[in-house]
């Protein structure tokens, strides 16, 4: 059995569809169907999702709802009307989202969550409906119903452990199961979306709680490339990577696959397939739990901006029993969380999303650090970003930190922070954001540039 999930690129129009309904149409062990909402059909357009936050800030501040809801719904009806599938389907999703409007708005957060689900959650009504007009025999399949169980907000989303077991029975229908991503809901029925890339993370959970043979990825790329196509021109294409690679490329700015949407694959070993809606015959990137030997030891590089430095420095710092423990426990306070602690004797840095900030919270931590710690220099700083070198390989090459180190020095740029896991899998450099692309291009050239000898 194969789950597949298919991003918003791929249910953009009726073209688009109709490219889906061949994809499962060919291959019968495409049981178990994953969407998202309709996104972009050009580079101008906007997608539903945008469309419905729109719609969810107009309800929530008492302004007219006709226009942005108007918008909603001319895209289901142009992608109905084209497929042939009449008006039945249609006034079965404007009830849908007149019914989500009718909610409680009194916590903003979950009004505005329930409008954005309904773009995944209708257009796997519209999939089924049109997978039904073409004699496929599929169902749409409600998360709730079908057990995909969160936990309480206002903790971070997860899926709650017993939701494996509940989604397992999928497994046994004959029919063509069409399942919205994105979204699922706690015990007591309350709605509740995943951070973004949302249906990549659904995809994964079911294919585990199925143990699917294989987890099919479509988007509107071939494969997953060594670097940026729209930096680096023509960058090679990545045929296998390991979990523990694509985890770190993604957390790194490969927008192909959500970072956290491995972790359910990665526990019951169920290998993840990178395809392309528009070229299915194309192989794509094999995600695997291990991989052959490659003499290139970088398998990819990749860069991601948005991202602060808090600094702070005091004399005789490490002699001082439970620092970093306080230091982090006034960012758990103000419910942030952090990506890298490089450290010195008597300095430490910890880097941040620039997300998390705000000014309000920067002039609270820092005046508890200064005053709470007393630090003697503390200041954050936000123009930072974070290229990682990524491969299975370099723990294994000798000098490869100083050949990365030169190709940045070459740049002209400085590095402002070095960071290695304890599994080599990545070497991380903190850089200015202005110095971000000339960095990743000389990288690219000297890790993947064909006159170098392995």
């Amino acid at each position: 059995m194969k789950v597949c999930k298919f991003g918003g690129t791929s249910l953009a129009s009726a073209q688009q569809l109709k490219k889906v309904a061949a994809i499962v149409q060919a291959d019968t062990s495409r049981k178990i169907i994953v969407v998202s909402a309709p996104g972009k059909r050009f580079d101008q357009d906007i997608k539903v999702t945008d469309l419905l936050i729109e719609l969810s800030t107009a309800a929530l501040t008492g302004q007219d709802i006709q226009k942005p809801l108007r918008q909603v719904m001319e895209r289901y009806e142009q992608i109905a009307r084209e497929l042939n599938l009449g008006n039945e389907v249609v006034t079965l999703i404007e009830n849908d989202f007149l019914q989500r409007l009718l909610a409680d708005p009194s916590h903003p957060v979950l009004f505005a969550d329930q409008l954005k689900a309904g773009g995944e959650d209708n257009s796997a009504k519209l999939l089924a409906a049109f997978l039904d007009s073409l004699g496929m025999s599929a169902d749409y399949i409600n998360p709730l119903e079908a057990g995909l169980v969160l936990n309480d907000f206002p903790d971070r989303v997860r899926v709650m452990p017993h939701s494996y077991e509940r989604l397992s029975s999928l497994r046994k229908k004959e029919t063509i199961s069409i399942f919205p991503g994105f979204f699922g809901f706690t015990e007591s029925g309350r709605l509740r979306t995943f951070e973004r890339g949302g249906s990549d993370i659904t995809g994964s959970i079911l294919a585990a709680a199925v143990k699917a043979d294989l987890y099919e990825n479509f988007t509107d790329v071939d494969c997953v490339f060594a670097a940026n196509p729209k930096i680096v021109e023509n960058p090679i294409e990545i045929q296998q990577m390991t979990y523990r690679e694509m985890r770190e490329l993604a957390y790194a700015g490969f927008s192909v696959f959500h970072d956290e949407a491995l972790m359910p694959a990665f526990k019951e070993s169920i290998p993840v397939c990178i395809k392309n809606t528009n070229n299915p015959e194309a192989a794509g990137t094999m995600i695997v739990a291990e991989r052959l030997h490659s003499k290139r030891p970088v398998t990819g590089i990749s860069a991601d901006s948005g991202f602060s430095t808090l600094y702070v420095s005091k004399y005789l710092m490490n002699r001082e029993i439970g620092f970093g423990r306080k230091l982090l426990q006034i960012l758990e306070d103000e419910e942030i969380s952090y990506e890298h602690i490089p450290s010195g004797i008597d300095n430490l840095s910890v880097i941040l999303r620039n997300h998390q900030l705000s000014p309000g919270k920067e002039a609270r931590i820092l005046h508890r650090v200064k005053h709470e710690l007393e630090a003697d220099d503390v200041h954050i700083r936000g123009d930072f970003s974070m290229v990682v070198l990524v491969g299975e390989g370099m723990h294994n090459t000798v000098g490869l930190a100083a050949r990365a180190t030169d190709a940045i020095a070459r740049t002209g740029a400085n590095i402002e922070m070095i960071n290695q896991g304890s599994s080599e899998v990545s070497l991380v450099f903190g850089v200015l954001k202005h110095d971000e692309e000339k960095i990743l291009k000389e990288l690219y050239k000297e890790f993947f540039s064909p006159v170098y000898s392995y």
